[in-house]
């Protein structure tokens, strides 16, 4: 799932690429990721690009017209001049000839396209929460969204409307940095714990938006695969006690911690 430091880096990149570029073709290969019926891809021709803008895991490319809004779901993405063995849900072509392609790898479609003329006036962007990619984002923010709520913190880091862009590998990660047990539930956090948490949820993402800056798009899912110290890494030795990573109980698989570091070295109950 892309998660806002592969969708920053790819908003910037696409940024210095496409700026001050007017849209010559357009081809919705499927429908139904348009989510904008009334207003087809057709309606960007013509169109110059003024900038793209990341809000949590969406990208907007604006132009002097109407906006396109890509919501990439779990297994969406977008390349510019690049191949791809996934399917193509559309193509954006430019006056200097580049190409923009959108693609979709997952089982079934999780990705949304919509042509707008303000991509906050979308629900899903007008009630995303604070962004820790913001360099105003505060503790006070934080606090917020984990109030004294009885929801486990992994579940709630990927709440899109208390904390926007986090997704599951961030939040486990995340998670292993602040020492916190991804079970543990928001209101039985110490201000100690809610300390660590948000000094992890900033520099985690943060460091992150930097390692990715500078990496073609094609090659995100990659870096940020390989730049995991938990997530992914069942079996695998803990980067920081060397401890044996494993799976969070009842996650399938999708969740990973350290119990050594996370959870005092006792197992989360299974």
């Amino acid at each position: 799932m892309p998660e806002s430091p592969e969708v920053q880096a790819l908003a910037e990149y696409l940024d210095r690429h496409l700026v001050a570029q007017r849209i010559v073709g357009a081809d919705l290969e499927e429908f139904r990721a348009l989510k904008t019926r009334a207003r087809p891809l057709d309606e960007l021709i013509g169109a110059t690009v003024s900038g793209v803008h990341r809000f949590g895991k969406h990208v907007e490319i604006a132009t002097d017209a109407a906006g396109l809004l890509i919501s990439f779901g779990r297994a969406g993405w977008a390349l510019l001049d690049e191949q791809t063995d996934a399917p193509v849900l559309a193509r954006l072509e430019f006056d200097g000839g580049a190409s923009l392609t959108v693609t979709d790898a997952g089982s079934f479609l999780s990705l949304g396209l919509s042509v707008v003329d303000d991509a906050r006036d979308v629900a899903s962007i007008a009630k995303l929460g604070p962004d820790p990619l913001d360099p105003t984002y505060s503790r006070a923010q934080l606090d917020s969204a984990l109030g004294s709520r009885r929801k486990q913190i992994r579940a709630l880091l990927q709440e899109q409307e208390s904390i926007a862009g986090i997704g599951g590998a961030y939040s486990d990660e995340i998670l292993h940095v602040a020492k916190l047990s991804p079970v543990a539930h928001a209101v039985d956090l110490s201000d100690d714990d809610r300390d660590r948490l948000f000094a992890a949820v900033v520099e985690v993402l943060r460091e992150a938006v930097t390692a990715r800056r500078g990496i073609l798009p094609s090659g995100q899912k990659a870096a940020k695969v390989d730049a995991m110290r938990v997530h992914g890494r069942t079996g695998e030795p803990c980067p920081v006690c060397a401890g044996t990573v494993q799976d969070v109980p009842g996650s399938k698989g999708a969740a990973q911690y350290c119990p050594t570091c996370q959870t005092g070295g006792v197992p989360i109950p299974g």
